[in-house]
């Protein structure tokens, strides 16, 4: 059943942005004193990975979201291409490495996706090599959980549209051409692909968490959605601050 064909990439109708950007400042806060508690314990830890076409806004939930809480907690990987080392190695090697530790919050902008997903959609690797990633990635995830590591999936959807405004973007602002790269373009025609392959992931890789599909075209309402879900993940946690030893 196809979760992106009919999934909104715009927030609800008569949806007030500032009461939006209220809810999210005062969610952010509260996240910042859970993440503090969950330093300090050390028994817990959390994984959020970012997934999403080019431009969909990884980068800026990042500065949006999790730049306010206390770096010490706070590990980031962005994962690109396999460099030639990770390529001796099987796919998930290099992930492993980056998971967080106990007590940090580990955010995966990109992350073992891209490895059922590029080669997939390029024809690199045949179907069945992608169905055994897909139960590597669920017995790897699966551990995580078991070892106390909550997982959080989000997808960001953004609209055909509103990714070729931003591709532009970077094109003609000057404080944007730094993220601008031409390939871009080319993987944008390659949407329909993307989005199956992407259908398939969700289908097969959702054992251990599942996947929120987070309306991406406007950014307050993202950030909104992503601060709302991972403050609720924290919460859900019996955190507490240490005793005294």
């Amino acid at each position: 059943m196809s979760k992106l064909k009919n999934a909104d990439t715009k927030p609800p109708e008569n949806t007030d942005k500032e009461t939006i950007k209220l809810k999210t400042t005062e969610l952010l806060e509260q996240l910042r004193e859970k993440q503090k508690i969950l330093y300090a314990q050390g028994e817990y830890s959390l994984l959020v990975i970012l997934q999403g076409l080019d431009a969909s806004g990884k980068d800026g939930v990042l500065n949006d979201v999790f730049s306010g809480l206390n770096l010490l907690g706070v590990q980031v990987v962005a994962f690109k291409a396999p460099t030639e080392e990770e390529s001796r190695h099987d796919f998930l090697w290099r992930i492993h490495q980056k998971v967080p530790g106990k007590g940090i919050i580990g955010i995966f902008n990109r992350s073992h996706y891209e490895d059922v997903l590029v080669p997939r959609v390029e024809k690199w690797i045949d179907d069945k090599t992608i169905k055994k990633r897909f139960k590597h990635i669920n017995d790897f995830e699966s551990l995580l959980t078991e070892n106390n590591t909550v997982i959080l999936k989000f997808y960001l959807h953004v609209s055909a549209e509103e990714q070729r405004e931003r591709l532009t973007e970077r094109m003609e602002n000057r404080t944007k051409f730094w993220k601008h790269n031409d390939n871009d373009w080319q993987v944008a025609t390659k949407r329909d692909i993307y989005l199956d392959a992407y259908e398939d992931i969700f289908e097969h890789c959702s054992k251990a968490a599942d996947w929120n599909i987070v309306p991406a075209d406007k950014n307050w309402y993202k950030n909104y959605i992503i601060a709302k879900a991972t403050l609720k993940a924290l919460e859900q946690l019996p955190l507490k601050y240490p005793d005294l030893k």
